[in-house]
């Protein structure tokens, strides 16, 4: 059975990159006694999948893995087992099943939900709080994309989703994400900063992901949605 875990990560636990994240959760795993199935073959291996890795420095509360289970387990059981051996920083939300015949995490992700704040002393002095709305008003934000084989100028607008600003001076923003039209926030308040005349200082933001998306006919639906709860 398909099973669809969400999870949050904060604290120091930002600092840890995706590999590293993926052999915690299976030693978590196993600590927990959770039913996970394994590969097949000479070199057996647990078979989860991550939907889209968090970038080391992000935080997060809506991040996610996919799972193959041998037996049923009740969700609320799953989730105390999982955070009864979770480390500081680390926390478990949800643990649905999810239908024989649902995607994985990874290919359905059409969207991401960030909250962005200026770090400490690394605000910009002039008032950017009233230039945000004529920076998304515009009709096109071009920046220059960088690859390894070349650089060229994109149109990063249709994939900003939507973009204002929260209380205390944190930039709310949903962006377009996955591996066809993958957006990071950073692009955007660099954009933001080049329309605005401010310096962005390296390291000069604090980037929290809230949620991941998947797209269902014209609608986005957070991706534990596509699951249900296991009762007793």
């Amino acid at each position: 059975m398909k099973i669809r875990i969400k999870f949050g990560k904060y604290g120091a636990m930002k600092f840890i990159g995706h590999l590293d994240i993926m052999r915690y959760f299976q030693k978590a795993m196993r600590r927990a006694g959770i039913p996970i199935s394994y590969s097949g073959g000479y070199s057996p291996h647990m078979i989860m999948s991550f939907a889209s890795p968090l970038g080391v420095g992000l935080t997060s509360d809506g991040e996610y893995m996919d799972i193959e289970a041998e037996e049923c387990l009740p969700s609320e059981e799953a989730v105390r087992r999982l955070n009864d051996v979770m480390v500081e920083g680390m926390k478990v939300f949800r643990y649905r099943l999810l239908p024989d015949d649902a995607g994985n995490a990874m290919s359905l992700v059409a969207a991401a939900d960030y909250l962005v704040c200026f770090r400490e002393g690394c605000a910009p002095a002039l008032a950017w709080q009233d230039q945000l709305q004529d920076f998304f008003s515009q009709d096109e934000i071009p920046i220059l994309k960088k690859t390894k084989k070349s650089e060229k100028v994109v149109d990063i607008k249709p994939l900003i989703y939507s973009l204002e600003l929260c209380e205390g001076d944190i930039i709310s923003m949903r962006l377009s994400a996955g591996s066809a039209d993958n957006l990071k926030p950073e692009l955007v308040m660099e954009a933001f900063a080049a329309f605005s005349g401010f310096e962005l200082p390296q390291f000069g933001i604090q980037i929290h992901r809230k949620e991941l998306y998947a797209r269902s006919e014209d609608t986005l639906l957070p991706l534990e949605a596509l699951g249900e709860d296991i009762g007793e």
